[in-house]
């Protein structure tokens, strides 16, 4: 295995086992704003700290919590070490890792975890598939979902009108508070949309897993899905009657 893929494996095992350690209630305390603007928790930093340990030796670290832990080079991680810190606190089990390897500004591999489930989804070069984190060894073919009823409509409450919008046109959503995991899991539902501040923490490892399909990106929302129809049917309702 790729000995990235292998350390951020590793180091998600690591810090899965941690924080799913519920007797250890310091990892609820709630700290400083981290530099991406969100209230750090304990078991963000904890998380932050794990990642750094094993992962410096292959870039510089760009984190959610601590901003530059080191200085930017021409290899360098972009890491969000908890994706759903929410969703974490609150026992909802969509919560992970998202970790992008950039070479001279290239994104070149990703990682996106699921510690709820394990599911892991890695990009390298021509590599793209689906594993566990306690089965890496196996590699899973991602298939698109032919049979997806739902999209992942990510901040979908604070755009209702846009939310109606998407309902009166039968392209029914959830949104589960995640965005580097539903970016990941694209393949498999019928479109992801997102509207709101655009940080590399969040989205760069997701949008190079899902490179491949219809996709549209910037500063104002992000859109994917696999069915070109509905990629195009989506976009023209948020261009046409949103912005």
């Amino acid at each position: 295995m790729n000995p990235f893929i292998k350390a951020v494996i590793k180091s998600s095992m690591q810090v899965r086992d941690l924080i799913t350690d519920t007797s250890n209630l310091s990892l609820f305390d709630a700290f400083e704003k981290g530099h991406g603007g969100d209230i750090s928790s304990g078991f963000d930093l904890v998380a932050e700290q794990i990642f750094f340990q094993n992962l410096s030796s292959f870039g510089s670290i760009f984190s959610e919590e601590s901003g530059w832990m080191s200085p930017a080079g021409s290899c360098n991680i972009i890491l969000d070490p908890i994706d759903g810190s929410d969703n974490f606190s609150s026992c909802f089990p969509y919560y992970g890792v998202s970790i992008a390897l950039e070479v001279d500004g290239i994104t070149t591999q990703s990682v996106v975890v699921n510690l709820a489930n394990g599911d892991v989804f890695v990009r390298n070069g021509d590599e793209y598939y689906r594993t566990s984190l306690d089965e890496s060894d196996k590699r899973i073919m991602i298939v698109t979902n032919t049979n997806a009823k739902i999209g992942l409509f990510e901040k979908g409450p604070e755009h209702p009108f846009l939310g109606e919008m998407l309902m009166e046109n039968k392209l029914k959503y959830r949104s589960p508070g995640a965005l580097a995991l539903s970016l990941a899991y694209a393949p498999y539902v019928k479109y992801v949309l997102f509207l709101g501040t655009m940080r590399s923490f969040d989205i760069q490892a997701g949008l190079h897993l899902s490179q491949h399909l219809y996709g549209f990106h910037d500063e104002r929302y992000i859109l994917l899905s696999s069915d070109k129809e509905v990629f195009e049917r989506i976009r023209l309702i948020v261009e046409k009657e949103y912005f």
